[in-house]
């Protein structure tokens, strides 16, 4: 059996597109010969599961890695991984405990997807936050030295942001009424949302370094090309339905509120108070400090962002 990649949540935001570059980085470089990719999936039978199957290098397993142990990942020869974990409440105890099982097993680097940059802080309203900033600490733990690692901290996903316009739009040009357009988005702060894609694509080119020690540690901020204000969504979604915007509401949590209520609270063990404090992760955008120059260096050189608003939203219009 050949050493193999991990890429856990292999389907999700990030994950397809993580799979996607690194099969085409391994067939054209020379770097880490013979290696496989291994994407795992709750459903290998699922359209995206297939597609991933198809690829050069790919081998799509059916397998939740909140039950991975040492022992599976020693068999299977993993020596690099990847994983964009869940935001649930028990996000921190099923992330840490992959980690603990990479460190037991000899995995030499993983790649993790953590949250905004500004929120990544023990202090932070957001409980989800707080438990990246908790993975982060653990792993930069004396007890970790074993694992080398880098944290990607990427700016609100871009069709999270847009994805009330696209409704709109659509809306609009089928049935030539408005209605309210909601925005997530202030009218004047402006955020450099980031297309998952592209923090995807990020993440392969680190996966296939030679010697990963020079990303060992690090934490990158992952921002789009360019800031948006809610102000400036509006005259995208006027210029595409060929008329200005008459009802505008910002800072809307309408969407988030009936997300939240449909995904976390149907069981007893979850906790409104917690749940509910993910809208709390908005107001550092609001604030201004989520803005495309926080980018990291070492992303603009390796793999930069460059799909903007415009082009996601135009994107979003074909669904």
């Amino acid at each position: 059996m050949a050493p193999s990649i991990l890429i856990a949540g292999a389907t999700g935001n990030t994950g397809r597109n993580v799979v996607k570059t690194l099969s085409q980085l391994l067939a054209t470089t020379e770097t880490l010969p013979n290696h496989r990719i291994i994407a795992l999936t709750r459903s290998a039978q699922s359209p995206a599961a297939q597609q991933l199957a198809q690829l050069p290098g790919v081998e799509v397993l059916e397998q939740n890695w909140i039950d991975l142990t040492p022992a599976w990942l020693q068999e299977q020869e993993v020596v690099r991984a990847f994983i964009a974990s869940h935001n649930q409440p028990n996000h921190f105890a099923e992330e840490s405990t992959f980690h603990v099982a990479a460190l037991r097993a000899g995995v030499q680097y993983v790649v993790r997807i953590s949250t905004t940059a500004a929120n990544v802080r023990p202090d932070c309203d957001a409980y989800y936050a707080r438990a990246h900033w908790a993975i982060e600490s653990l792993l930069g733990s004396p007890e970790f030295h074993g694992l080398q690692w880098t944290s990607l901290q990427p700016n609100v996903f871009s069709g999270f942001w847009l994805a009330s316009a696209a409704e709109f739009i659509k809306h609009s040009r089928t049935n030539g009424k408005q209605g309210t357009l909601r925005l997530m988005a202030s009218e004047t702060a402006p955020v450099g949302i980031v297309d998952p894609d592209e923090v995807g694509a990020f993440a392969a080119h680190l996966l296939v370094e030679v010697d990963p020690a020079v990303h060992h540690r690090a934490r990158y901020v992952l921002n789009g090309p360019v800031d948006v204000t809610g102000r400036e969504i509006v005259q995208m979604v006027g210029g595409r339905i060929g008329a200005p915007v008459e009802s505008v509401r910002y800072e809307d949590l309408s969407d988030l509120d009936a997300y939240l209520e449909r995904e976390f609270m149907g069981t007893p063990q979850s906790s409104r108070n917690v749940v509910w404090s993910v809208k709390h992760a908005l107001r550092t955008a609001w604030d201004g400090k989520c803005t495309a120059s926080t980018t990291s260096r070492e992303v603009l050189e390796i793999a930069a962002p460059k799909r903007t608003p415009a082009q996601v939203l135009d994107d979003l219009l074909k669904e």
